[in-house]
């Protein structure tokens, strides 16, 4: 689930908390780090149950709809193919989901119902949501085709939801576009065969990802000083104290990287820069670090300090 490119937000993240706090303590900041990072897996969760939430909150309506005094004829026996969705069924039955969020305490939704029903009365709106229920019976690939859209078209965009995520965690913020992208990759390919491995994925690629993070994190900090001397002098037009602490921390990663891990491709390391710089900086911060990146690029390949391993890593 998690990307190199995230894992470097994360860092950057970290770096900069680190460098604000009056008591500066690596170990901590190494364990905020990774609390950081999980976080982003409650956020995939609490996505997922949010789907099955607004099913059972469908159902609740269709049960009130029915006890009304004078209910129509519709009313009265109303369609069930959204609340009989098979592939929210999955989702709700899977006992290694259901027990993540037990273990998690992640029952949001019993307490902010009001979101869930923001969603089920957005959904309501939805002329192909209006086609949908009209067929007594829809097949599994309808099934999860609406399941589909109905996470990209009105869970995903919703402003409401996305503030509540806001107040609730702060780092959720970054996390968000990631976990839906998973969330869709996720529902799209989910079946009764690989429902179990599919649902609940593993927030880091391999061990070396982990790893990643922390050692990033670790020769930033341990090697603030020399990276700071490193830029002295690149800076003609800019004193080393004017340059933006989210800029200097993005030019410290890019130089961590051209330093300290050998197998990452100088190239890559640049473009993560400029794309992180585009989020998270000015805009004309891009253009300022790509100059600096390629010229100690450069400057490294001359002194031999650049050893990267492969073949056109460099």
């Amino acid at each position: 689930m998690l990307t190199r490119r995230h894992i470097r937000i994360k860092v950057l993240q970290s770096v900069y908390a680190f460098f604000q706090s009056e008591h500066q303590d690596l170990d901590k900041q190494e364990k905020f780090l990774l609390y950081s990072i999980d976080q982003m897996q409650d956020l995939y969760l609490l996505m997922l149950q949010l789907v099955v939430e607004v099913k059972n909150h469908a159902e609740v309506y269709l049960q009130k709809s029915q006890q009304k005094h004078l209910a129509t004829a519709e009313e009265k026996n109303p369609n069930r193919t959204f609340v009989d969705n098979k592939v929210i069924q999955l989702i709700e039955a899977n006992p290694a989901f259901q027990e993540a969020l037990k273990n998690k305490k992640l029952n949001y939704w019993e307490n902010e119902s009001e979101y869930v029903a923001i969603i089920f009365n957005e959904l309501k709106k939805q002329d192909w949501y209006t086609k949908y229920i009209s067929d007594k019976e829809a097949t599994y690939k309808e099934d999860k085709d609406f399941v589909v859209k109905l996470y990209k078209d009105v869970i995903a965009p919703n402003e409401k939801l996305y503030d509540y995520l806001e107040d609730k965690r702060l780092t959720w913020l970054d996390d968000f576009p990631l976990v839906n992208t998973a969330i869709v990759k996720t529902l799209s390919k989910i079946s009764e065969k690989n429902a179990s491995e599919t649902l609940m994925p593993s927030l880091y690629k391999n061990e070396e990802d982990r790893e990643f993070a922390l050692i990033l994190l670790r020769k930033i900090i341990l090697n603030n000083e020399k990276l700071d001397a490193e830029i002295d002098g690149k800076t003609p037009n800019w004193d080393k104290d004017r340059i933006a602490d989210i800029d200097m921390i993005i030019l410290k990663i890019g130089m961590a990287e051209f330093l300290y891990f050998p197998s990452i491709p100088a190239r890559a390391t640049i473009n993560e820069c400029l794309e992180i710089s585009k989020e998270y900086s000015t805009p004309k911060s891009s253009s300022f670090i790509n100059g600096i990146l390629d010229k100690l690029v450069k400057e490294y390949t001359k002194q031999g300090k650049l050893n990267k391993i492969g073949r056109g890593l460099q």
